[in-house]
């Protein structure tokens, strides 16, 4: 569900990194992609916000990064995190959680 709204609204570059196995994850799974502007990562954050609250009642956690490159949408077990390119390549993931079963999605 979160990946298909991500690609409703054209985010790049999506990744899932599986983090169930490693000891002391702050959750079980990252959804990491690209944005290419502020007004994208913020499509992209309501869209799948509203798909969570009207199909699974859930809202999110934590919410943070509202007007900045990187908008993290914590729902406990999944954290959401919506980059504008610069910023995932400065703070890379991918490469932080490596020891995850990262799955690249097309």
């Amino acid at each position: 569900m979160i990946i298909d709204k991500i690609k409703e609204k054209k985010g790049l570059d999506i990744v899932v990194v599986d983090l169930i196995n490693i000891l002391n994850a702050p959750c079980s799974f990252f959804v990491i992609c690209t944005a290419k502007s502020q007004t994208q990562i913020n499509a992209i954050a309501s869209n799948i916000q509203g798909k969570l609250k009207e199909e699974l009642n859930l809202t999110a956690w934590k919410e943070e990064g509202r007007g900045s490159n990187w908008r993290l949408i914590d729902y406990s077990d999944v954290v959401i995190h919506i980059f504008k390119a610069e910023t995932r390549t400065y703070y890379n993931l991918e490469e932080l959680w490596g020891d995850g079963n990262i799955k690249k999605i097309k």
